[in-house]
């Protein structure tokens, strides 16, 4: 992987491919391996004619990982994906994220529309509309000494991702508190960007993609039949809904 510097941190990225370009950003505690070349997004993309640019986000991987709250907030994020462009000549790109990825994708198509010609929320619904969004059950488990005394199932998915990815737990828990803050729903309305809200019809964490696409003018909605949060990412219905998406 090469590195690139961003609001002061090292970030780690790698581009595959050659074509069109697409921002590629993975979704908490994971990294751009885990999400998109184990799953095949990058080979789909490749075969599709597009050069895949990601990066291991801030706190993730092989990236600097800060021990703060702010360093995660998702205009900090959404400003690293921007970076990663200039960095690289990109003057404008289709833009994909992953649940926190898919936050962060939305908040750069917010603040910085002219950069982006597609925009793809995946993994997030009517959650993300929910002004609180508690994060004290995830993060007792990421500081839990080990895994057995975590007893919240839900707040232990998230433990052992992070433990299989070898991840930085404290960054986690800072990283985790700061994007389940409220999101600014504002922000929504004013997106001036082609969107695709692509969601698993059993994600209970994202929860109804139709909710939060109607906060946004002209979203349109891909719902992943079957699939839940974790088992959508690499969905063959999800990579037809996107691929037909960028080619409007």
């Amino acid at each position: 992987m090469e590195f690139f510097h961003s609001d002061g941190l090292d970030l780690a990225y790698e581009v595959a491919g050659e074509g069109r370009p697409i921002m590629l950003v993975h979704g908490f505690a994971s990294t751009h391996r885990v999400n998109w070349i184990d799953t095949g997004w990058v080979q789909t993309l490749n075969t599709a004619g597009f050069m895949v640019v990601m990066a291991d986000g801030r706190g993730h991987g092989r990236s600097a990982a800060p021990h703060d709250h702010e360093s995660y907030a998702l205009e900090r994020m959404a400003g690293d994906v921007v970076q990663l462009m200039d960095h690289l000549a990109i003057p404008q790109a289709d833009l994909m994220g992953y649940s926190m990825g898919g936050m962060v994708s939305l908040m750069a198509a917010s603040l910085t529309p002219e950069r982006f010609s597609h925009v793809i929320g995946a993994g997030i619904g009517e959650t993300l509309l929910r002004g609180e969004r508690h994060a004290d059950a995830i993060v007792a488990a990421l500081e839990a000494p080990d895994l057995r005394s975590v007893a919240n199932n839900g707040a232990r998915v998230y433990r052992v991702f992070a433990d299989m990815n070898k991840q930085d737990r404290v960054a986690m828990a800072f990283c985790i508190e700061k994007i389940l803050e409220p999101f600014p729903l504002a922000s929504l309305a004013a997106i001036d960007v082609p969107v695709l809200i692509a969601t698993g019809d059993k994600d209970v964490n994202a929860g109804d993609p139709h909710a939060l696409a109607a906060r946004i003018p002209g979203a349109k909605v891909a719902v992943i039949p079957g699939r839940d949060h974790m088992k959508a990412v690499g969905d063959k219905v999800y990579k037809a809904a996107v691929l037909d998406f960028l080619a409007e």
